[in-house]
């Protein structure tokens, strides 16, 4: 396959806090022509409005703000002026912190955060982390952290609250749909450790493979958990993407080019040509068993990727609810003093042109539950594997056509 750049998609409470990163430099600032100069109007406005508060304000006189502090205030201000909570300017201590924490294990929550509307939503808690043992779910609102209201923070404010020393506590209110009082959580932070893969026979049959976030380890230990199962006697898998809030843009490309024989995987467009961008699949696959893919609302980014290119590619079918929607590149540019932009430059979409950002990716057989540790448990799960059935039977056939209702799963009945 050929080399793309690594592409963190989602944001990760802990070491990996961001919002999407291509992992290398902007390429120069060549189209920097194109932006309109500041005329001398708004220049003498910020040059009287410093005069102002260096003549009047009370503690002007302080040694606590800097130059550069009034600098990085005047251009974060600029960039949050966008309204996209995930272009933002880091100053370079923060740039450091963020590439540092990429690299190593952390203390935090172990929970995919993202901004729709001004509020700040979890995407998904990931699997076996203080997150998820409080019950935190997709799509629940965070509104306080400790006694601090955070609505009308940016992400990162929130972020740096969530995370901190393991063994050290945090409480945060949420507000969640179907609930008329905030639910509060109670949690540790601790140091997570993320496996991103597990697998399993789920009957004689059927294969189970279960991928809790897309990282640099990802496409290798899918690629032997396929194999292992094939030994094992599986005739059909199940690829399950729930809570999954994302990783790397190269794992997802390549884990779906084991089920695509060549053609495109994802594509990129925005305002640039080299924003512009189509991402193929190598010919030959590493399996051609039957494929079926969960997806929830927690699934996000790298998620919506892989399950949006084999569903478009007539590889597989997906069950389970719409995903979250998060489908945005944000490409790092460093500027001249070690500081540097984050910059939404272009938006997802599947072979089939369909744009993930803000709309998901809806399942073909659309099923009500929770992911569940329990399988007896888990309704989706049972969905699946009817389905799974269904296909090898030859009730369903790929590309899709005709109703799928006849396999509908839900808590109260099976039918």
């Amino acid at each position: 396959m050929k080399k793309i750049r690594d592409l963190l998609i989602g944001v990760l409470i802990g070491a990996g806090v961001v919002t999407g990163i291509v992992a290398a430099q902007a390429g120069g600032l060549k189209d920097i022509d194109r932006v309109a100069p500041f005329d001398l109007d708004s220049l003498w406005l910020m040059k009287q409005a410093r005069a102002i508060i260096e003549a009047y304000q009370v503690d002007a006189d302080s040694d606590d703000v800097t130059e550069k502090d009034l600098l990085y205030g005047a251009v974060d201000g600029m960039v949050s002026a966008w309204g996209d909570p995930y272009t933002r300017f880091v100053d370079p201590e923060r740039l450091e912190q963020e590439q540092t924490d990429l690299r190593g294990k952390y203390g935090g929550l172990g929970i995919y955060i993202g901004q729709r509307d001004g509020a700040i939503l979890v995407i998904s808690p990931i699997e076996g982390t203080p997150a998820e043992k409080a019950d935190l779910k997709p799509q629940d609102q965070i509104v306080k952290i400790g006694d601090e209201v955070v609505i009308g923070w940016d992400l990162h404010q929130v972020v740096e609250n969530l995370r901190g020393e393991p063994g050290t506590p945090v409480t945060i209110w949420i507000r969640r749909e179907g609930e008329q009082d905030l639910l509060k959580k109670d949690m540790v932070r601790e140091e997570i450790k993320l496996e991103s893969v597990r697998y399993e026979m789920l009957s004689d049959d059927i294969g189970y493979v279960r991928l809790s976030q897309f990282k640099d380890t990802s496409p290798s230990d899918v690629g032997k958990a396929i194999i292992e199962l094939k030994a094992q006697g599986a005739t059909g898998l199940i690829l399950d993407l729930r809570n999954n809030g994302g990783g790397l843009l190269n794992a997802a490309v390549e884990i779906s080019d084991m089920f695509l024989d060549g053609g495109l995987v994802v594509g990129t467009k925005g305002r640039v040509d080299r924003a512009n961008e189509e991402l193929f699949a190598t010919p030959g696959v590493l399996t051609d068993l039957p494929l079926v893919v969960l997806i929830n609302e927690g699934s996000a980014s790298a998620s919506e990727i892989v399950a949006g290119a084999v569903r478009d590619r007539d590889r597989a079918l997906l069950v389970g609810r719409k995903s979250f929607g998060k489908g945005s590149v944000q490409t790092l540019f460093n500027l001249m003093d070690g500081s540097a932009l984050y910059v939404t430059i272009a938006r997802y979409h599947t072979p089939n042109g369909t744009i993930i950002d803000h709309l998901g990716i809806s399942p073909d057989l659309d099923v009500k539950g929770d992911w569940s540790r329990e399988k007896d448990k888990d309704v989706q799960l049972k969905g699946a594997q009817r389905l799974m059935t269904a296909i090898k039977e030859g009730k369903v056939v790929l590309p899709l056509s005709g109703d799928l209702s006849f396999l509908v799963v839900s808590e109260d009945h099976e039918s």
